[in-house]
């Protein structure tokens, strides 16, 4: 099995007064060699935006885009037809850039800040037809249990969200003492574990809030909880 961690602290930050931003890979005007993408991943940004605030209209094209409110709410707009759409917690938005998109995304909220994470997968198919989705997620569907939450668009999974990619993206909240195993679809991926919070091992490896672990070459790994602990699975293929 291999694994690279990524701690929190050793993440890009930004701060733009309005927006706080943490890049576990290079993004803007953070830029780590090291830390370009794990395999089709090339995004994971930890923001917070101020009340009122939020990113204009700008373009994107050729990649599937996924945000997970954590809290506050999101307001969505794009040149699709979807005007200021929220987006809450226990919700998940998706978006296939494709041949090109336009969007806006704003806190929705005149008083309270909104948490999210953004994530960037790098496509299977290139200019594609773009398009937009999100869904709502039960959180007790996820106590001591693997919530899946995105999939590709080429398989028949019910209930998730689909991208244009092999990938699976997917969360679980452990208790305390548990153990869960992990497994992966194939040799060929990996998995980027990301610690909500909490504290959990693998592979004798802590993670404690905020810190993540790209794990590959293996079948399956096994996670031990020290601490009531919540956690994002982001499995892609690695040959990127």
């Amino acid at each position: 099995m291999k694994t690279i961690i990524h701690k929190a602290d050793s993440r890009g930050f930004a701060n733009h007064g309005w927006l706080q931003a943490n890049h576990s890979f290079s993004f803007a005007n953070f830029y780590n060699p090291d830390k370009v993408h794990f395999g089709a991943l090339r995004v994971l940004n930890d923001d917070i935006v101020a009340p009122k605030m939020g990113f204009g209209t700008h373009p994107h094209n050729n990649m599937e885009i996924i945000t997970i409110p954590l809290k506050g709410v999101l307001k969505h707009k794009d040149n699709m037809g979807d005007e200021w759409i929220p987006v809450k917690p226990g919700e998940v938005q998706i978006m296939s850039a494709g041949t090109g998109v336009q969007h806006s995304e704003i806190n929705g909220s005149a008083d309270e800040d909104l948490g999210l994470f953004q994530i960037w997968i790098m496509p299977n198919k290139q200019h594609v037809k773009p398009r937009y989705d999100q869904r709502a997620f039960d959180i007790n569907e996820r106590k001591n249990k693997l919530q899946t939450l995105v999939t590709s668009i080429d398989e028949n999974h019910e209930g998730s969200l689909k991208i244009h990619q092999d990938a699976v993206i997917s969360r679980i909240d452990l208790d305390k003492g548990k153990t869960f195993d992990y497994i992966l679809k194939s040799k060929n991926h990996g998995v980027y574990v990301m610690n909500i919070h909490g504290k959990i091992i693998i592979d004798k490896t802590t993670l404690d809030t905020r810190d993540a672990l790209g794990v590959s070459d293996t079948d399956s790994f096994e996670i031990n909880v020290e601490e009531d602990s919540s956690l994002l699975f982001i499995e892609v293929p690695m040959a990127f």
